[in-house]
């Protein structure tokens, strides 16, 4: 099983952004969708986007849409995603996870998670 490590988390205001990033030291990593989640204080663990193996599809849920942007490079081993114009309501946990396929993904593997807190 693929051992992700998510980072880039932090204390950011309203407006403000920050990029996580995703990373494992598997090779087959390349082979895996990688679905970001997030668990908000005092609810569950909720999808927020996913992409394929190959970088080449991505998803979003509407809350992010047009704000957040998920990517890869197979080559650092690393899926990354940028959150701008980041909201109080952005503030959670944020996950990554695997799946062996994109649609529909079945997500497994997760990290330890990094915290994200957005100030108003």
């Amino acid at each position: 099983q693929v051992q992700l490590v998510e980072s880039g988390g932090g204390l950011v205001q309203a407006g403000g952004s920050l990029r996580l990033s995703c990373a494992a030291s598997e090779r087959t990593f390349s082979t895996y969708a990688i679905g970001w989640f997030r668990q908000p204080p005092g609810k569950d663990r909720e999808f927020v986007a996913g992409i394929d193996a190959s970088g080449d599809r991505t998803f979003y849920v509407g809350l992010v849409k047009g704000r957040f942007t998920i990517s890869r490079d197979n080559a650092k081993n690393t899926v990354y995603l940028q959150m701008n114009s980041l909201k109080p309501e952005d503030t959670a946990v944020y996950y990554c996870a695997t799946s062996p396929q994109f649609d529909p993904g079945t997500y497994d593997g997760w990290g330890q998670g990094t915290q994200v807190t957005v100030s108003s």
